[in-house]
């Protein structure tokens, strides 16, 4: 069974990828509000997956 946290921070990353391919205004080093938003969640997501990861690792 996939990992719950691992696909909706993978999800995240789809979002912020297909706004950033249609949005003019966001490029690699600036975002539009909307843009901002997706790589926020993209980044909370990613950050707690990776968190999770190394606790297993350490265990």
């Amino acid at each position: 069974m996939p990992d719950d946290l691992y696909q909706r921070y993978q999800a995240a990353a789809r979002a912020h990828q297909a706004h950033t391919t249609s949005c003019p205004h966001c490029t690699d080093t600036t975002r539009c509000p909307e843009g901002t938003r997706l790589w926020s969640a993209f980044e909370r997501l990613q950050d707690a997956y990776l968190a999770r990861q190394r606790t297993k690792r350490t265990r």
